[in-house]
């Protein structure tokens, strides 16, 4: 009882509108699958995009003073144009993903950020092309560090940026309470959850480059040597682990910000059991890395695997958690939706068969005496009487010569007929014709010649 009043205050006070009355192309629960699967795909290069970038910036500067990190910074560089290209062409499956199943939700947020949201599209533009020009300007802009420096600098920004725009957007969807009174970009970037989980945001994908450098440097094929002199391999290992370490743990001071500022209306027993058991199993993950860090040297790589394996476990908890909270936050709100879409639908199929009926009358007025009693006869008499031979009874043309001038004749034989040839069966009469169809039927039959 308390919940249905809580749902009809909801009503009072929230945008309810219809959604597309139109099926999913697939079962929810694939949709569902398909949307964590693909965006978990994606987020994982656009972490690598943006920690690279990040790891990439600070290595030049340090590289100013120290030339082994400028040597760093270039190999990291490389990286960066083929994760984001990779970022791009994943995160198309999500996008549609969620445009399916929230259609509504993510056009209405998308609508209220308004300039911002479309700017996206030339913002990443100008971020991949800066990237690019960073990358094969290496050698030409060897003595002016300033603007090589400047140039990656400014798409890093572009990329600290554009997450903003997304988080802010996708956050709105869960609050459709909030439509009628968000102005724009910076009034649903005040919304609660954004800036806790945009950083926490950023330490995930720091702790993703740090794995991912740690195995990119680890390979066998990989020219060490050549491609970073003054480091040992060991050295670029232990950095990427303790990078990987310190924005692990970076997260997990946060989470609980994460956690607490997410509205109450999506927190559930099933969103706090998968929160904890993701974080449960990177317990022993940071402890493999740490035994790595303090340990001997030739077994730093021996738990990375296991590491790889609990993170990326992890990172599948975290993603089903996003997708729980937006569906336990949204699902009173949809309950209202397809209200909503059930009455629209009503009400559409009662407009159309207004409309028919009232084509069907005008049609009808249209039409002259003659013509309605001609689909009368065709619905009452054609099975036995035919306008000009005889069928089971005598033709039309007889009928309209013996009541040339008896139309109440034959509207009286209509009714209940007599017999009175013997080489004709007996008529059935039509006591249940109407008056004004009869009178219509007569007219029609009087019209034959």
């Amino acid at each position: 009882m308390i919940h249905s009043l809580l749902i009809a205050l909801q009503a009072s006070v929230t945008p309810v509108p219809k959604d597309i009355p139109l099926p999913l192309p697939l079962p929810h629960w694939l949709a569902v699958t398909l949307l964590i699967a693909s965006f978990l795909a994606h987020i994982v290069f656009v972490n690598l995009m943006l920690g690279g970038s990040i790891l990439s910036l600070w290595s030049e500067i340090k590289g100013l003073k120290d030339k082994r990190y400028d040597y760093l910074a270039k190999e990291i560089a490389t990286t960066i144009t083929v994760n984001k290209s990779l970022a791009v062409v994943l995160g198309v499956a999500p996008l549609l993903s969620i445009n399916v199943l929230y259609t509504i939700y993510f056009y209405s947020a998308n609508a209220l950020t308004g300039l911002l949201w479309i700017s996206i599209v030339p913002l990443v533009t100008t971020a991949f092309l800066l990237t690019y020009l960073h990358k094969y300007t290496w050698k030409a802009l060897k003595d002016n560090k300033a603007i090589h420096i400047s140039i990656l600098a400014l798409g890093v920004a572009i990329f600290l940026f554009v997450p903003f725009i997304f988080l802010t957007n996708v956050n709105l969807m869960l609050f459709p309470e909030k439509w009628s009174v968000v102005k724009g970009f910076m009034d649903a970037l005040l919304l609660p959850n954004v800036f806790p989980r945009y950083f926490h945001f950023i330490f995930a994908s720091l702790a993703v480059t740090g794995l991912f450098l740690f195995w990119y440097t680890s390979r066998k094929k990989y020219p060490f040597e050549e491609k970073l002199p003054g480091f040992t391999r060991y050295d670029i290992q232990r950095k990427g682990y303790a990078l990987t370490l310190t924005a692990t743990i970076g997260q997990f001071l946060l989470g609980p910000l994460v956690f607490f500022t997410l509205p109450s209306k999506g927190i559930g027993i099933n969103l706090a059991l998968v929160i904890a058991a993701g974080a449960a199993i990177a317990l022993p993950a940071m402890w493999m890395i740490w035994k790595a860090l303090t340990g001997e040297k030739e077994f730093i790589a021996k738990d990375f695997k296991k590491v790889v394996v609990l993170l990326g476990i992890t990172v599948v908890f975290m993603g089903s958690g996003r997708h729980i909270y937006r569906a336990n936050a949204l699902e009173d709100h949809q309950r209202l939706v397809a209200l909503r879409t059930e009455q629209f639908k009503k009400q559409k199929k009662e407009a159309i068969a207004a409309l028919n009926k009232a084509k069907a009358e005008e049609n009808s007025a249209a039409l002259s005496p003659a013509d309605k009693g001609k689909a009368i006869f065709t619905q009452n008499c054609s099975s036995c009487h035919k306008p000009q031979e005889k069928l089971v009874g005598p033709p039309v043309t007889e009928m309209a010569s013996i009541y040339k001038n008896n139309r109440d004749g034959l509207k009286k034989w209509i009714k209940s007929p007599g017999k009175k040839r013997p080489d004709y069966p007996q008529m059935p009469g039509f006591p249940q014709i109407p008056e004004t169809d009869l009178q219509n039927l007569t007219e029609y039959i009087l019209t034959i010649k």
